[in-house]
């Protein structure tokens, strides 16, 4: 008895303990949301120009691709308390069927609240070879109306600092779709449509081999 008894204790002030730290971390959090309405940083492209598209084939039936793409986007620290600090940004540029089209780097740099960054960077590849299924998924895209599909990827690792509070590194990703773009015929760039296309910011947890 006095075992059992020693036991649903242990048991209950277990129990008590957790949903008191559950309690008072809503508490916080809310005091947090309250006094800094944190909002997720926001990301929009404001061009992109295909300045070379080549698919060539060489004597041994091996295609390659050569690209360059010169991008500008926009990001916005909607915050009036919270800084960002960004890792350098790797930039990926993808067709349909997660194809490669090309890829380039942005350095890294801090967004103050209620501030506006504009991200310049060339992605680009150089005869890069392609297999059979992707140069074939490639020439039918090529030849559809509105242009190219064109989807663009943003990688990196930022830190959330509040006052002389610090978050450990984050990883991130930005995806933003819905671009099409048609391909220069001369030296001349061709602007890829834009109108529709949007921005999504995802947050990269990575739990022991897996990332969300």
């Amino acid at each position: 008895c006095n075992c059992r008894r020693c036991f649903c204790l242990c048991c209950f002030w277990s129990v008590l303990i957790i949903f008191s730290i559950l309690v008072l971390a809503a508490i916080a959090g809310a005091i947090f949301y309250v006094l800094y309405h944190p909002q997720l940083p926001s990301f929009a492209i404001s061009s992109l120009k295909i300045s070379q598209f080549n698919l060539t084939t060489t004597s041994d039936d091996t295609t390659k691709l050569t690209t360059k793409f010169n991008i500008t986007l926009s990001t916005k620290n909607k915050n009036k308390k919270l800084i960002y600090t960004y890792d350098p940004i790797v930039l990926t540029a993808e067709s349909t069927n997660q194809i490669v089209l090309g890829n380039g780097i942005f350095p890294g740099f801090i967004s103050i609240p209620n501030n506006v960054t504009n991200i310049h960077s060339t992605l680009s590849m150089v005869s890069q070879d392609l297999d059979v299924d992707s140069v074939s998924t490639l020439k039918s895209e090529l030849k559809r109306k509105n242009g190219l599909p064109v989807k663009i990827l943003l990688d990196t690792k930022m830190v959330v600092q509040m006052d002389k509070l610090k978050s450990k590194k984050v990883g991130i990703r930005v995806t933003c779709d819905n671009i099409h773009g048609l391909i220069p015929k001369g030296k001349i760039p061709t602007v890829a449509s834009i109108t529709n296309a949007k921005c999504k910011f995802d947050l990269r947890i990575k739990i022991l081999r897996w990332t969300f």
